[in-house]
Formats: C-alpha cells, structure tokens, sequence
C-alpha cells in the first residue's frame, strides 16, 4: 500500500516506494515592471539623508528548506491532470469580457488628420483629489495602473492593497514601449526619488497617499505616481461607480511587436483624442522628420479609424499589417484607460520551463501587460541547464528568432500548439518547448492561482556543481517517477551503459532512496557528496515545477568589487533559482584586462578557493559567509562584495531600487588608454578621478598640459557630497582639438565605470 508523503524542501519525505505528494515551499512571487527616461529639466540633486544597508533577501540553500521561501501550507489535495490546454491557463487574448478585444467592425476611413509628435515635456493632468472612502470598501490584491502618458512614456505603480491601506509598492517609470528600463536610464532628479517616495507612500490609505508630498526636483514623476496609485485604488473598488469606465486624461499603448505606440485621450469617459507614433526597433518613437511616405500615409490613414471604432477598427485597406498593429497598440491603451481592466493576470516578469529531456530543456523569460505578451527571450538549456547560447544546435539557434517573432505576433502562447504550423522547422520540438515554457509563465502570472503547487509533466534537476541530474515526473502534485543520471570528470552524462558496476549500484540506491523520502533519504555511505548532489537536483527540479515566480532571474550577471589604483575583482555568477551554479572570478586591471598569472601571487592562488568556495556555498547569504583567503584578504573581501552584486542584479523586484550601487568603481576608454574612477554614495556618482595607462596598462605620469587640464576638469568639478556634474549625460569638451580627443575618451572611460556600478 503506498503511503503519500508531504515533499518540503523542509519538512520530512515519509515512506512511498512509487510516488508521493509535494508540498514544497512557496517561492516569491514578486515581479519587476517598467521605467524610462524624463526630460524634466535638471535640477541641482540634494544629497538624501543615508539609508540603512539593505538586508539581502535569503536565497534557498541547496538543502531542506530555503531561507528566501515561505513555508507552504499543508499537502493540498491531489489535483486532476489537466488537459492539453488547463483553464488556469487559457490563452490571454480570451480575457474576461471587461478587457476582451472587441469584434472588428466595418468602417469607412475618415479624412486623415495630422499628428503632431507629443510635447517632449508635456506635463500630466495634476492628481485629482480622491473622494474619501472607508477602507473597508477596497479589495485586497495586487494592482497596476498608470498615470498620464508623454513623449517619453509614463509613470505607473504595482500597489498591494491590504485592509484599506498600500501594503507594498513599486514604482515604475516606462520606455515608449511600456518596458522596463534601468533607474538609471531615467532622469537624474528621478533616482532618488523611487526610494523617498516609496517611504512616502507605504502604509497609507487613498486619501493619505494622494496628500503625500511630491520630491523636489522629481515634481512630474511623483505626481504621476500618486496618480497611478489613486487609479489602483480606483480598481480595487468593490463596488465601483456606473458611470465610471475610463479615467480621464492620456493613456498609452504599445502593440505586443512593437510596431506602434498609441495615445488615447478619454473626457468625462469618452474618448476624444488619438495619435499613432511607429517605434524604432529598440521601441523609442521614431522622429517624426524622419518618417516616410509609407509612414506618413499609414497614420493619416489608421488614426481617424481607431478614433471612429477604437479597438473595433477594421485594417484599413492597403494597410492591413499595420492597421492590425495599431489597433492591438489602441486596445493596450484602452485597457490602461479602463477602471475595470480585469485582465487575469498579474503584469510584470516571469520564467519558466518547457518539458525536459535528458538532452536538455528549454526556457523562457516573459512580460506579461494586460494579459498579453510584449517581451519574450527563449533559451535552450544543456542537460546541465545553463543556457548553451550559439553553442545549441545550429537548428536552434536559428530558430529562436522566427518563434520569437511567433509568440510576439500571437501576443500569448499557442493555445492549441500544432508543430507544422506553430514549430520552427527543423527545430519542432525546442518550439513547443519554448511555447509550452511560455503557456506556464502565464500561469505563474495568474491573478487567482490555479489548483495545485506544480505543474504536470516532466522537470530536469541539477545540483549547483553539476554531478547528479534527475528527470522527474510529476502528476497531480504527485513524483511519480525519478531517473537519475552522473556527470562525468568531462561535465558530460554517463550513459546508462557506460557505468561502472559501483555507478550502477549507487545510481540505483539514489533513486530508490529519492522516491522513497525526497530529500530526507539518508545518505549512502562513503558517497555522502554524490547523495548531497542527488537531493539538491531533486529540489531542483521541484523548483523547476512549480507555478510560483522565485526572487532572482536565472542567467549570467557580471558585477565588480570596489575598485583601488590597480584594479578591481570581478565576478560572472551564474544563477538558477537562486542558486550559484556557475562563477568565474577574476582580478583585471586599470585597463580593464583580465590579470592573470600577473596578478598577485595571493591573489592567484585565492581564485580557485573563493570559487569552490562560493559555489559550495551557493546562496547569496552563503556567498558573504565564506572566509576570506589569508594573504588576499581585501580581494576576497572585494569579489565577495561583486558576487553580492551579481545577486542585485539578477532581483526581479530590487529590494532597493536605486541607479547605482554604492562604491568605488572603474571604467576604460575604448582604446584602453584612459581609466576613470566613479565613488558612488547615496547611490548616485560623487566623485571622479583621471588616470592616463601606457601600453601595457599600467598608470602614465608626465602628462602634457592638455592631459593635466582635462584631468582637473573632471577631479575638481565636485565637492564630493552631491551628483557629479559629469555622473549624467557626460559629454566630451575642450577649447581645442587635442582637448576634445582627449575628454571624449574619458567621457568613454566614465560611461563605462558607470555601467559597472549601475544595478
């Protein structure tokens, strides 16, 4: 008789000898959102009063329970298989009826109007006061809304709503394509901003949030936050007013290819205004001076179309393509207009796994806005589950773009997948894996989760050394089967066939073991590192099955240490679910240039340690606690600090959402004769200092008198207590010629010290 068991990465595996039921933690569901540049005129950036160190999110260790994840209810009820397409994952241009695309119409093209490109600096509709409400009244969830659309995008805000009151928030700011952008891609007045703003607004109702005072030199953007909660709150509404259906102002969308973005003006609920912008292929508005006659006809002829019909316009003759882009970009802007915008999942960043064999599995990162697709990247994973890159098969590899394309153009997954008309050729079964991988991101993003902790089918895991990989089926929350197979010294599987007799024999009691009590399977005598491996994959691998969104985007992030005049540490740390599975440290010069064997014999000797180290370690807090190797005590203490970093820059949601790290950090001309270093404080760059490097880049004196004025320039145009003046926009200058060369590779050499500092 079997007896089901409760699977926790924490809690004990009781006795199945076939199958048993998985309850395994809850990950965080916490998802990042969008933020672009401004063009508010700049203003003199105060120095903010120091916030404490952020405390690192814990990060599940390869062992029973992870620190980052909550602890799951008790075992749920065995759920059904679902069927081929599951409800909980229905194709999202099936949305319920209150953001459903209407049925296209028939209607005549009325006489073209001009459209005039948006004001650079249009300034947004002043946050209205909001009628007082009890608390009561609302319901708790998480809400996103934007405030009013300009040239350079919008503000917007994730708002969780709990008991009447803001319970958490992240404020964003948006890209012409409605896509996430860097904090430090926005306007300067802006970086601190997110941080003031968000301590503003936490823990305050409606009514408090919309008296919260805006942040000098922020004005616009914080009025475009406050605005955007107050329309959260408007959604959460129970019982929200009848005649309510759109918020008044400017509202913009962007169809899931990127093709158009548009701007929808709703009065007093009616649409009154709509202007159609082509974007650019990296989704910045395309300069009106420079449109063609192709272009030019296309808006005259589509834009009196959608302010006839709106998302019911029918393509206009002669421009079908982009007719039918403009209306998907018109129904985007409708949804952010409408008070009951009830699409069925959550916006925002998620990830997840297609069907794993035991060649390899593939992946997708996806963003999700009004219930459609408008970012997707596809991966192909080895058997060891990185990413292979171009070293998939050539297939593959040519395939990914035409199905990225795909899934942009259907703006969801393919509800009834077929490989002869949805499969790349020669690529079929990589494309239902990436479709199948993109339908459970979906899920993932539901706003009410379906029934269930995992998702059925067929997951890979892999310890984050790479010695066990296991293939494990799941049903009904159910492991109702586990095949475990051994790297090699090479990194490669052994066949089944090709293993020792001792191989066979462990490979055998791991597996039984596994089945039997997960994690809590005892450990094989003299094999206690293989057995550690073998329940690391297997968590793994449930990981890999579940349906909640972890904390940290998986994938290869490069950050550095704090940087001193001969260089700094570097770290490229590979993360999956959290987890390091791979890092590659390094100790380069002032040019930037790996050292090697001439970097310090300590430090030479401290690499390979600190690696084994951090990998054993395999978590963010594991990663600070490991010993710093005597004889490079500062190195160890430096790539400890870029591991950290690597950690901040793979959060899917920034525990401090800032432009900059704090610290000390440096860049290198193109040509590798000039080196800037950029100290960071309060998160934004405060002072600067010039060093010209020979050929073999090591730092040049006798600097001739161009040299000397340049460098004094940028060292002395700071009191070290605010935003540098060349820390934004920096940009070449000098009376003459020698001058201009001479700045325009320490402006390089800045940007590109900025970059390793930018989170």
């Amino acid at each position: 008789m079997k007896k089901l068991i409760s699977l926790t990465v924490s809690a004990a595996l009781l006795l199945a000898p076939l199958a048993y039921t998985i309850n395994a933690p809850a990950l965080n569901l916490k998802v990042d959102a969008v933020s672009a540049a401004s063009e508010e005129a700049p203003a003199a950036t105060a120095k903010p009063a120091p916030k404490p160190a952020a405390t690192p999110k814990a990060t599940a260790k390869p062992a029973p329970t992870p620190k980052a994840t909550a602890k799951p209810v008790h075992t749920p009820k065995a759920t059904a298989k679902p069927a081929a397409t599951p409800k909980a994952t229905a194709k999202p241009a099936a949305t319920p009826k209150a953001t459903a695309k209407p049925v296209a119409t028939t209607a005549p093209a009325a006489s073209p109007k001009a459209t005039a490109k948006p004001a650079a600096t249009a300034k947004p509709v002043a946050t209205a006061a909001p009628v007082t409400v009890h608390e009561a009244v609302y319901q708790d969830g998480v809400y996103v809304a934007y405030g009013d659309a300009y040239s350079k995008g919008t503000e917007g805000a994730k708002v969780t709503i709990k008991d009447g009151k803001i319970a958490d928030i992240e404020l964003l700011r948006t890209s012409p394509k409605i896509i996430d952008r860097n904090a430090r891609e926005n306007y300067s007045g802006v970086w601190t901003a997110y941080g003031l703003m968000k301590d503003r607004l936490v823990g305050k109702t409606r009514d408090g949030a919309a008296a919260v005072d805006a942040v000098s030199g922020a004005t616009r953007t914080s009025n475009g936050w406050k605005l955007s909660v107050d329309r959260a709150f408007a959604r959460s509404l129970q019982d929200k007013p009848a005649a309510a259906a759109y918020f008044s102002g400017v509202h913009m969308g962007v169809d899931p290819e990127a093709k158009y973005a548009v701007f929808a003006t709703y009065e007093a609920n009616k649409l009154t205004d709509v202007k159609l912008y082509p974007l650019s292929a990296n989704g910045d508005f395309v300069d009106e001076k420079t449109y063609t006659a192709e272009q030019t006809a296309a808006i005259a002829a589509i834009t009196p179309a959608l302010l006839a019909k709106g998302s019911a316009a029918q393509p206009v003759a002669g421009f079908e393509a982009e007719s039918i882009a403009a209306v998907n970009a018109f129904w985007d802007a409708e949804q952010n207009a409408s008070v009951h915008n009830t699409a069925a999942y959550i916006d925002g960043f998620y990830s997840s796994y297609g069907t794993a064999r035991s060649v390899g599995v593939e992946r997708a990162d996806v963003v999700i806005r009004n219930g459609k697709l408008v970012d997707v990247k596809l991966f192909r994973l080895g058997n060891n589950l990185i990413d292979r890159g171009a070293t998939a098969y050539a297939e593959v590899v040519k395939a990914n773009a035409p199905m990225t394309a795909k899934l942009l153009a259907n703006g969801s997954y393919f509800a009834k997948y077929d490989k002869k008309v949805d499969g790349i050729s020669g690529a079929t079964e990589s494309s239902h894996g990436w479709n199948q991988a993109v339908e459970r991101a979906f899920e993932k993003a539901l706003k009410v989760p379906g029934e269930g902790q995992y998702f059925d089918g067929k997951f890979a895991g892999v310890d984050n050394q790479s010695k066990v990989m296991v293939l494990v089926d799941v049903e009904a929350d159910q492991v109702t089967g586990i095949k475990l197979s051994l790297f090699g010294t090479d990194g490669k599987l052994i066949a089944d066939d090709k293993r020792t007799e001792a191989q066979k024999s462990l490979v055998d009691q791991l597996t039984a073991g596994l089945l039997a009590k997960g994690v809590d399977t005892a450990d094989i005598a003299g094999q206690e590192a293989v057995s550690a491996a073998a329940k690391a994959a297997l968590t793994d691998a449930l990981t890999n099955a579940s349906k909640l969104q972890g904390t940290y985007k998986d994938g290869t992030f490069t950050a550095y240490g704090n940087a001193y005049d001969k260089g700094t540490n570097k770290a490229d740390v590979t993360l999956r679910n959290g987890k390091i599975v791979n890092v590659a440290l390094s100790r380069v010069g002032m040019n930037m240039a790996d050292l090697g064997k001439a970097a310090y014999a300590e430090v030479q000797k401290a690499i390979p340690v600190l690696t084994a180290s951090f990998l054993a370690a395999g978590t963010r807090e594991g990663a600070q606690g490991v010993d710093a190797v005597s004889g490079a005590t500062s190195s160890s203490d430096a790539l400890k600090a870029a591991v950290d970093r690597a950690y901040g820059k793979a959060e899917i949601t920034e525990t401090d959402k800032a432009a900059y790290f704090d610290g000390i950090f440096i860049g290198a001309s193109a040509d590798k004769t000039v080196n800037v270093m950029v100290t960071t404080e309060y998160n934004v760059p405060v002072t600067m200092a010039v060093y010209y490097l020979d050929d073999k880049g090591k730092v040049r004196y006798g600097l001739n008198d161009d040299e000397l004025l340049v460098k004094y320039e940028i060292e002395n145009t700071s009191n070290g207590k605010g935003l540098h003046k060349y820390g934004y926009r920096a940009a070449a200058f000098g009376v003459n010629d020698a001058q201009k060369a001479i700045s325009a590779k320490v402006i390089e050499a800045i940007k590109a010290a900025l970059e390793a500092a930018g989170k």
